[in-house]
């Protein structure tokens, strides 16, 4: 009993802290991003910074977690929370300065809330692990969200090739957002269909 409880990692540990400095940062994005009307090349930097900043510790967060031995439960709650949070509100805050359109925003985000609300669904049959494709679709998101928040034509000119860069990669994150939302879907079909059949097969 005690050899277990001491396996236990910590509460407070790199991995975590990294979760919460990810949540923390959302507020200070949102106010960096929506600062001046969102139309302040600095403002619109810093909000980029802060964004990349927060992606950053999403990529090693997870990973320390598990090459260290440090998950905990609220891990497992609080990263993909963070996440969405993020990825929320760089979305909802680019559509409300003008410069990303409503219906990506409720495409993207019904996807996320539903497919957590999902997972609490299937959760007592089993955890449905990350797919390469949901790896390369919140890849491929910080990708268009960054690109939008960056104020490229501002800096650059070039505004029918900035255009048409940002076009690409945020309809390539909406293929990949849509696509693994159904696969993930019927993922858990499967899982939740192979449960239910176990009783039957026993003798």
């Amino acid at each position: 009993m005690s050899s277990a409880s001491a396996e236990q990692p910590p509460l407070l540990n790199i991995a975590n802290v990294l979760t919460g400095v990810r949540l923390l940062l959302v507020p200070v994005f949102l106010a960096a991003l929506l600062a001046e009307g969102g139309t302040d090349t600095g403002w619109r930097l810093g909000a980029f910074g802060v964004f990349a900043l927060a992606a950053i510790t999403d990529r090693f967060d997870g990973e320390l977690a598990r090459k260290r031995g440090l998950v905990t439960a609220f891990g497992t709650i609080a990263d993909p929370i963070a996440d969405k949070a993020l990825t929320g509100a760089a979305l909802i805050g680019l559509s409300a300065i003008g410069l990303l359109g409503w219906w990506v925003t409720l495409v993207i985000m019904g996807r996320e809330v539903g497919i957590t609300l999902l997972r609490f669904w299937v959760l007592r049959h089993g955890i449905i692990p990350a797919s390469r494709g949901g790896k390369a679709k919140t890849l491929v998101q910080s990708l268009a969200i960054g690109l939008y928040l960056l104020p490229l034509t501002e800096l650059l000119g070039a505004a029918d090739a900035i255009t048409a860069l940002r076009w690409t990669v945020l309809a390539a994150a909406v293929a990949l957002t849509v696509g693994t939302g159904l696969d993930y879907i019927l993922r858990a079909l499967r899982l939740r269909a192979a449960a239910s059949a176990l009783p039957d097969a026993s003798p």
